[in-house]
């Protein structure tokens, strides 16, 4: 019984962990569009799903030419 409880809890939690192609292009999108706002990029953006120290991890990587300065007017 409890081996049959482990193998649907790992079924469970890598169901969790995969990430489809609509989800991940919706989700680059979305990111590097608030990225823009903040920096000017330089070419492609890449999500990495993996497993973390403490569970799952999403990690976002682009190159930037430059940070953009907002600064606020008196």
């Amino acid at each position: 019984m409890k081996s049959e409880r482990e193998r649907i809890k790992k079924i469970l939690e890598a169901d969790k962990a995969e990430i489809t192609e609509a989800s991940r292009a919706a989700a680059v999108r979305d990111f590097k569009r608030v990225a823009e706002e903040y920096f000017e990029t330089d070419g492609g953006f890449l999500l990495t799903v993996r497993e973390g120290k403490r569970g799952k991890e999403a990690v976002f990587t682009f190159r930037i030419v430059r940070a953009k300065n907002f600064t606020t007017l008196p």
